[in-house]
């Protein structure tokens, strides 16, 4: 609309008389033109597709009922019969009422999203190539595929189909590569579960073009995007959630599967759908399926090893299966086989066999124990995180004592106390100092290696503080400073002067942005925050060229702990732009005298120096509160060099330890990390590795390695070292 001069005024009685119709009808209209100019290939496609369903009545009568189905829907008939044309203008009319306008709501939904990642030219190509090039090589299969007696493809090849979901699939599935992690990989599995089960269940000419559409437009959908719309990332694995959630959901699927093919049975590709189980054993099923989904949601080592079972139990059936239906075709023994409930086990075993490799490929994010094997850990009624906290709380800790609270780790309770540790690669890695009293620290280090002894472990302690490094020493281990403590003394601290000017500058940004500061219980919030809190976290794990790291790195599950607090950046829509995580420092009897920082994030398009904003806020806040520092923590594998009094085996694990953080610095940027820290003018305290003797280096390296990267695989590993 272009701009004209105002009205010149009138007199009110006149213009309570003019028709009120006439400025709504300019609002709708100049209304309509800007979503036009806005989505000008959605609102054509929705355009045609709406006025074609009306138009041939595809809204509210199946198309095969008409005469003249084979001169607009396309398939092997209305081709044999020379209409040419018919792939392009079945993708204007469904063959069904529902299909229909499921596609109508596609193409306004689907489209619209798409062209506003990939623009409207590229939209249009893409659609229109993936539509005609895959309902036309799905006919081509169907043809071939009817020429070996196939039942199902001797149907299809009799079968008509419309519709424009095939190519807005394809577009989808482009579009999906603009988008960054984890939401890249969600669109893609709901697009390949959705072609999937179509094409087993269902088994339609169209479904059949989904999954060969999807075929083509997943892998190269980078390359078709443009590397200014879908930049080269690291193709990082998915974070322990990401495992969980996907399959707790293939599980949400296959029970869902489970009720519908009782219910609505259909004809899908090996026969009907139609099933001789009873309700009553559906719902169990269900009900079984629906506990695991839960166990593995939550990441429970139980609920993985039933799916591994129930997994391998599908696929191995699913293979007997296979192989009697391919014997008796062979033999021409066919008619003497008979198959009940074919259509339903052979697809489920399909399902089965892709969770069965997701769970196993996934393996470390399906660790946590049950409660009563944590039970069994600590010895009595509390579990083994339980024990921990009673311990802080009596005795306090170091920087990094919070950390033994956290499930992955074991126990091994003392007198009054405990330490906690993980066992990697035949090592035995204690997580900073034993929670004990002063005076019980060497009897701790003995119970400790008497331990690992009796496993065969060799003991090591990683990240302790130079007190025990000192008890440690006397008792005959050796002791090497490994990072440094960032701490931060709060007593005084003013963000005054030249060093401060970056500190300052942020609070000015923050401030013009309209920003600002909240320190909160992340599980209290409500939770559209705590979602774009897992967002932030899961977009930046995901775009690493590794997997999730662990050990000393906690991530949101960890957040949510009660006694943790959370530093959030919030602007006055209540978008999330920033967050960190507090951990609690406990002193003796039972006071908080510090806080460490764990969780560090912020937004890709949050300002810059929010992270500098939530540091210097989260100082004024505890500071206020009476705490007395605060520890930014020892960034891994970032520390000071090399001790002039090492012995060889030392300096060959400081080597070891320096390559490992070359190698990993371009991944999580740990030494990158050490030097922002400086910016709040910290003082170091040294973390030391407490081991037995030299001998022990080599493989401590490997532990320590493995502690941090527990989900690293061979092909990870091989990608790290020839970066």
């Amino acid at each position: 609309m272009t701009a004209t001069a105002p009205p010149e005024p009138t007199d009110p009685v006149e213009e309570e008389s003019e028709e009120p119709g006439g400025e709504r009808f300019g609002a709708v209209r100049a209304r309509a033109t800007g979503v036009a100019r806005w989505r000008p290939v959605t609102t054509v496609t929705a355009l045609l597709v709406l006025v074609a369903g009306i138009g041939t009545g595809a809204f509210w009568t199946p198309l095969a009922d008409r005469t003249w189905a084979s001169s607009i829907a396309t398939g092997v008939p209305a081709l044999a019969e020379g209409h040419w044309w018919t792939p392009l203008s079945a993708a204007l009319a469904g063959t069904h009422p529902v299909g229909a306008l499921l596609g109508f709501v596609l193409a306004v939904v689907g489209l619209g999203w798409a062209e506003g990642r990939l623009g409207s030219g590229r939209t249009a190509a893409v659609l229109v190539v993936a539509q005609l090039a895959a309902v036309l090589l799905a006919i081509g299969v169907v043809v071939a595929l009817a020429a070996t007696g196939w039942v199902w493809a001797v149907a299809l090849a009799g079968a008509l189909t419309g519709g424009l979901s095939t190519g807005v699939l394809a577009v989808l599935a482009v579009a999906s590569a603009t988008l960054s992690a984890p939401w890249r990989l969600r669109l893609r599995l709901v697009l390949v579960g959705v072609a999937l089960v179509g094409l087993l269940f269902l088994g339609h000419l169209a479904d059949a073009a989904h999954t060969l559409a999807l075929a083509v437009a997943l892998p190269l959908g980078r390359r078709i995007a443009g590397p200014d719309l879908a930049p080269a990332t690291p193709n990082g694995r998915p974070g322990r959630r990401e495992w969980r959630l996907v399959a707790a959901a293939g599980l949400v699927v296959i029970a869902v599967i489970r009720v519908l093919t009782l219910l609505v049975p259909v004809a899908g590709p090996l026969g009907s759908t139609a099933s001789d189980s009873t309700l009553l054993e559906t719902l169990v099923s269900v009900v079984i399926s629906l506990v695991l989904a839960e166990g593995l949601r939550r990441g429970r080592r139980l609920a993985w090893l039933a799916g591994l079972v129930l997994g391998a139990f599908y696929l191995l059936v699913g293979l007997f299966v296979v192989g009697v239906v391919i014997w008796a075709q062979s033999t021409g023994q066919m008619d003497q086989v008979e198959l009940v409930g074919l259509a339903v086990f052979v697809p489920n075993a399909v399902l089965w066999s892709a969770l069965l490799v997701w769970l196993v490929l996934g393996r470390q994010a399906f660790a946590v124990p049950s409660r009563r094997r944590l039970r069994r850990r600590a010895g009595g009624a509390a579990t083994g995180p339980d024990v921990a906290r009673d311990a802080l709380h009596r005795h306090g800790g170091s920087t990094l004592s919070w950390m033994t609270t956290w499930p992955e780790n074991r126990y091994l309770e003392h007198a009054d106390g405990v330490t906690a540790y993980r066992v990697h690669a035949g090592v035995a890695v204690a997580l900073g100092d034993p929670i004990v009293a002063p005076a019980d620290r060497t009897a701790a280090l003995e119970d400790f290696r008497a331990l690992a002894e009796r496993s065969g472990w060799m003991p090591c302690l990683f990240s302790t503080t130079e007190a025990l490094a000192d008890a440690a020493r006397a008792d005959g281990w050796r002791a090497l400073q490994v990072a440094e403590d960032t701490l931060i003394d709060l007593e005084g601290l003013e963000f005054k002067g030249k060093p401060w000017q970056n500190v300052r500058s942020a609070f000015n940004r923050a401030g013009k942005a309209g920003i600002e500061h909240r320190m909160v219980n992340l599980a209290e919030e409500p939770r559209s925050v705590v979602a774009q809190v897992r967002a932030i976290s899961e977009e930046w794990v995901g775009d690493k060229g590794l997997p999730e790291m662990g050990f000393t790195l906690g991530g949101v599950e960890e957040a949510l702990d009660p006694e943790v607090r959370t530093g959030l950046a919030v602007d006055a829509e209540g978008r999330v732009h920033g967050v960190t995580s507090w951990l609690p420092v406990y002193g003796p009897d039972d006071v908080v005298v510090g806080w460490t920082l764990d969780v560090m994030r912020r937004s890709q398009d949050g300002f810059r120096a929010v992270v500098e904003y939530l540091i210097a806020s989260a100082c004024l806040t505890f500071q206020a509160e009476g705490a007395r520092f605060l520890s930014l923590s020892g960034a891994p594998l970032a520390r000071a060099g090399d001790s002039d009094d090492a012995v060889e085996g030392e300096h060959v694990l400081d080597r070891v330890l320096d390559r490992m953080g070359e190698l990993l610095e371009p991944y999580y940027g740990f030494r990158s990390l050490h030097t922002f820290k400086a910016k709040f003018q910290p003082r170091y305290e040294p973390m030391f590795l407490v081991y037995r003797d030299e001998a022990d280096l080599p493989r401590v390296g490997i532990g320590i390695g493995r502690a941090y990267l527990p989900d690293a695989g061979v092909r990870d590993l091989v990608a790290l070292v020839r970066s």
